[in-house]
């Protein structure tokens, strides 16, 4: 009975030390990997090191380090545009349709000194934008989805081309005619105002939004599209701005044009009637005499 009870000692004293050293080596793997977690980057030393912080860089190379702080926006950015794409669309295209309105104002016055900021037109600006902002995201979301080829040049080419070809005329009309109509004007005004300057935004169009599209398309990523056309659209919404304001104006002065020659020629009425008026009487004392 003696060496059964110093046996059954023996064993369970051995599963009690295997247990214990299992425990410690839990808990020492789980400080190691604590410790890797929160220690700095330059405090890892060793060429596994370097590849594994080399990994976690999202642009490569040592020389393009000073980028990263810039792009935390934009990871911002394409979080909220996962949760919430719609919205986010609404509020930058917002935000974009202002900038443009008012970057136009400070161009067209220079720099305020000739007239004052106008906020109706920077209201009428962003709710032309907000109308505008849903469809225009879906669009692109087709563009990209669609037209893709073997060929990364035929792909590229048939984007720009369908884009420019049915998108960018279409959207011109309908800023063009709703800055006529919200600025009180009729639809005649506003078909003479698409007319006057929907071809010469579209041939424009042509120098700066095909290689937009194609880098677009080829080096950004889809959460990205939106906001890296936005900055590029604060520019051309500033062109296309500059472009209405002058077309009205263009417009103004043509009217008061007008209505001055429609005035001098009523002016002139009376005196080609008294001019008629004295010859008859001249010829009629001639016959009489």
């Amino acid at each position: 009975m003696t060496v059964s009870f110093l046996f059954g000692r023996s064993t369970i004293h051995r599963l009690h030390q295997q247990v214990n050293r299992n425990i410690f080596r839990n808990h020492q793997a789980r400080h190691e990997s604590t410790k890797s977690q929160q220690a700095p980057p330059n405090s890892s030393s060793g060429p596994n090191a370097s590849s594994t912080h080399r990994k976690q860089r999202t642009i490569p190379g040592p020389a393009w380090a000073w980028i990263d702080p810039f792009m935390r926006p934009l990871r911002a950015y394409g979080r909220m545009q996962s949760r919430s794409p719609l919205t986010t669309q609404l509020e930058s295209t917002l935000i974009i349709y202002y900038l443009g309105d008012l970057c136009s104002q400070t161009v067209s016055s220079n720099g305020f000194l000739d007239a004052e900021y106008e906020p109706i037109r920077g209201l009428r600006a962003m709710l032309i934008g907000s109308l505008s902002s849903i469809p225009s995201y879906k669009w692109f979301i087709f563009l990209g989805n669609n037209f893709n080829y073997k060929s990364w040049a035929l792909s590229i080419s048939v984007k720009v081309v369908v884009n420019q070809t049915f998108f960018t005329p279409i959207f011109n009309t309908y800023f063009f005619g709703m800055q006529t109509l919200l600025s009180g004007g009729g639809l005649a005004e506003a078909k003479e105002r698409v007319i006057n300057t929907v071809p010469v935004s579209w041939r424009n169009s042509w120098k700066v939004w095909p290689i937009v599209t194609a880098f677009s398309f080829t080096f950004i990523p889809w959460q990205y599209r939106n906001v890296f056309a936005g900055v590029i659209a604060i520019g051309w919404q500033t062109y296309l701005s500059w472009l209405n304001r002058n077309e009205e104006r263009r417009e103004v002065s043509e009217h008061a044009l007008e209505g001055k020659e429609s005035g001098r020629a009523e002016g002139e009425k009376p005196v080609k009637r008294r001019k008629k008026r004295r010859k008859v009487e001249k010829v009629q004392e001639e016959d009489g005499g």
